[in-house]
């Protein structure tokens, strides 16, 4: 059975998204403010109808509410793609590209909207992401796109082919890229010395 909504389906691939990345169930006001919304209700009448088609579980513990994702016959979000994996990233002071040809099969979910020919992986060394939860060791799916919005999350490559995996700002002539770690600072570089090589989409954890 499928989400009756577009945004019902939304959500749902949302929270599996998320427990993929994180190892937990997010909370509704998790979910409503990565859709911008600010109501908890709306997204509580959204699970309970995605609980109705047998799509989600509650089970309250410990006073709070788990989100259980339901199996369910394979359907085209649960799709698996092969991805280049290309090299790595630095998510801490910029490091040479290394280039490589090897994939990685993701599965369709955790790209949402983004097609998955424009997607390419990099593997993330060092830890100034890590209050975004991006941590060392960590696989970064890239959305292959040069153009990106304030606050995204981007490659950024700069002089003499080095790259950072930060959140962009623009200030008149110069970005900032800012790391999320806050025993780092931020840095500004003349705007013509950053080409931005893709935007962050979603993560993959290896087993340990």
């Amino acid at each position: 059975m499928q989400p009756r909504t577009q945004r019902q389906k939304e959500i749902l691939d949302y929270i599996k998204c998320f427990i993929e990345r994180h190892g937990y169930d997010p909370s509704y006001a998790q979910i409503a403010r990565h859709f911008g919304l600010n109501s908890k209700a709306t997204i509580a009448k959204h699970v309970g109808a995605l609980e109705r088609r047998g799509l989600l579980a509650r089970e309250r513990g410990d006073g709070l509410f788990n989100l259980n994702v339901q199996a369910e016959e394979t359907t085209a979000a649960e799709e698996i793609y092969d991805i280049p994996l290309l090299g790595r990233i630095a998510a801490g002071a910029p490091v040479d590209a290394i280039a490589n040809t090897d994939t990685i099969s993701i599965p369709r979910f955790l790209l949402g909207r983004v097609r998955p020919q424009s997607v390419y992986a990099l593997r993330v060394v060092g830890d100034s992401m890590i209050d975004e939860h991006i941590c060392d060791g960590d696989i970064a799916l890239i959305e292959n796109r040069t153009e990106a919005q304030n606050g995204e999350i981007v490659v950024a490559m700069l002089e003499g082919g080095r790259v950072t995996l930060k959140r962009l700002f623009r200030f008149n002539s110069e970005i900032e890229l800012r790391p999320a770690n806050s025993q780092l600072a931020p840095f500004r570089v003349p705007a013509n010395q950053v080409a931005v090589q893709g935007i962050f989409r979603g993560l993959l954890r290896p087993a340990t």
